[in-house]
């Protein structure tokens, strides 16, 4: 059976359901320059937000019951995970051979002038640097991102180019926002290095590759399926 019409058919059928954030919103066709991020939590939530792998929808992971607050809006790119590529990449950088990538979506922070009220939202962004975070030994960078048509910081293209206040805010947020209250076990987060636009977007094309090497082999099994029940 023709793939054009397998994937009309797979486009067709989100008309009548809603597209899992993770795996059924596009990346967008002019990544890594531009990408489409899915928002999880905003400035000012009070519960940390966090995707519910199974099912798409957002869940609550915990409260926040730190002042520590989401400097910007925040979330990840679809279509995207951070495993073998992305934890080599860390390694080649930190010059760690024991580093692996988190199995999750890639994390990205979007700057922004607007105050956007809520999360479970898309929106375009792009990419001008990041956060090179290891959390015990697993790589869980951090892409920096402006909002595509910002007044403020969309012509921004480089992260030299922010504000080294905001730069400061997210850098604490993100070095903090993991600790739980009364814990007694400290975890081991460090960022390594702020690096700029040309090296997210490298991280960004290997956590689609170690997406697609993840679960390309479950869409041809699907392909397979509907090409045969409809055969």
């Amino acid at each position: 059976m023709d793939k054009d019409l397998i994937h009309r058919f797979l486009k067709l059928t989100k008309l009548f359901s809603k597209p899992h954030p993770w795996h059924g919103i596009e990346i967008g066709d002019h990544k890594p320059d531009v990408v489409k991020v899915f928002i999880e939590i905003v400035p000012g939530d009070t519960m940390k937000y966090e995707l519910d792998k199974d099912s798409g929808y957002l869940k609550v992971d915990r409260p926040q019951r730190y002042s520590n607050i989401c400097p910007y809006p925040y979330g990840f790119i679809p279509q995207t995970l951070c495993a073998k590529k992305v934890g080599n990449y860390c390694s080649s950088k930190t010059g760690r051979d024991n580093i692996i990538g988190d199995d999750d979506p890639l994390d990205i922070c979007v700057i922004t002038e607007r105050n956007i009220p809520h999360g479970d939202l898309i929106l375009d962004a792009v990419p001008v640097g990041g956060f090179r975070l290891i959390d015990g030994e697993e790589a869980d960078d951090k892409i920096i991102a402006v909002m595509k048509g910002d007044a403020s910081f969309g012509d921004m293209k480089d992260i030299s180019e922010v504000p080294q206040h905001i730069v400061d805010r997210l850098s604490h947020y993100f070095l903090t926002y993991k600790e739980r209250p009364f814990s007694e076990k400290k975890r081991e987060i460090e960022i390594t290095d702020i690096y700029g636009r040309q090296e997210a977007k490298e991280v960004i094309r290997r956590s689609v590759d170690d997406y697609n090497s993840r679960f390309n082999a479950d869409k041809k099994d699907l392909f397979k399926m509907i090409d045969s029940g409809l055969k």
